[in-house]
């Protein structure tokens, strides 16, 4: 898992092989909904076939929600030499950690 920094890109190395693809297939038109985006991408396909099941996520997920920092520590998280703060793995606890309830 990684996060990163503001204003690099997102797409990793299969989804970078489909961007020139799904600029083909938009041929300029309005992006005018969620419905829209979703749609184009959907029916986007590559020369080899390959191909994204899309669908909106509609799904209201609560902000605001913090992490105590007893509950950060027990994470099995191992952070890489380069920009720790942003490329790091998280792998499953050798134990049941019961969360902490505020």
């Amino acid at each position: 898992m990684g996060h990163f920094p503001p204003g690099t890109s997102k797409w990793n190395k299969i989804e970078q092989r489909r961007v020139s693809f799904i600029s083909k297939n938009w041929r300029g038109r309005p992006l005018d909904s969620l419905a829209t985006i979703v749609n184009l991408i959907a029916h986007t396909t590559t020369d080899t076939g390959l191909y994204s099941e899309t669908s909106i996520d509609e799904t209201i997920y609560k902000t605001g929600i913090e992490v105590a920092d007893e509950e950060f520590a027990a994470l099995n998280l191992t952070r890489e030499k380069f920009h720790g703060e942003w490329n790091y793995v998280i792998k499953p606890q050798n134990k049941i950690v019961q969360p902490i309830l505020a």
